[in-house]
């Protein structure tokens, strides 16, 4: 007895606090992942709610919209006339998401987000093909005389109001 030191016992502690150490980081990388998993599935989710609301806003671009009219300045539910030059652009003012100012979808238009995702229309400008030289070709077919251009502006909102999406389209009507 007088010839052990207790090397054993050492041993086997360092051999216990590298292997504690390696759980540990182990733990905290497994961690990292799914939290990285998380945000990157809430982003996806955020970014298809703003496309469903695209999608519907040219839908009703097709099927509701035959004059500018509904397009004031001032807005109506949703509606704008685009806006005027140096002026901030209205999906970026703060108040362009909540109430009448935007389109709302219905209650579970998408499944599982914070906030149904909503769109504002913008009416940009009117292009008369009397005004166009290169709508003058014969390949260009008589019967348009006007097309309405239009601006989609959708934001989506993922699982939790952390992420959200703007996503913009140009939309053009023939008349």
């Amino acid at each position: 007895m007088k010839n052990q030191r207790g090397v054993a016992l050492f041993i086997s502690l360092v051999l216990l606090l590298v292997l504690t150490i390696i759980g540990v980081s182990a733990v905290q990388t497994t961690s990292l992942e799914e939290r990285m998993a998380r945000n990157t599935n809430d982003s996806v989710l955020a970014f298809e709610s703003a496309e469903v609301a695209l999608r519907t806003a040219e839908s009703f671009l097709r099927t509701n919209v035959n004059t500018t009219a509904l397009f004031p300045t001032t807005g109506n539910n949703g509606l704008w006339k685009s806006s005027d030059y140096l002026q901030a652009e209205r999906w970026q003012q703060a108040n362009i998401w909540t109430g009448t100012n935007s389109v709302k979808l219905p209650a579970n238009s998408v499944a599982g987000v914070a906030d149904q995702p909503r769109y504002i229309i913008e009416w940009v400008a009117t292009v008369q093909r009397s005004e166009n030289p290169y709508q003058m070709s014969p390949s260009y077919n008589a019967l348009f005389d006007r097309i309405e251009i239009f601006r989609i502006t959708a934001r989506g909102i993922g699982g939790t109001n952390n992420a959200r999406v703007l996503l913009q389209s140009t939309f053009g009507l023939i008349f």
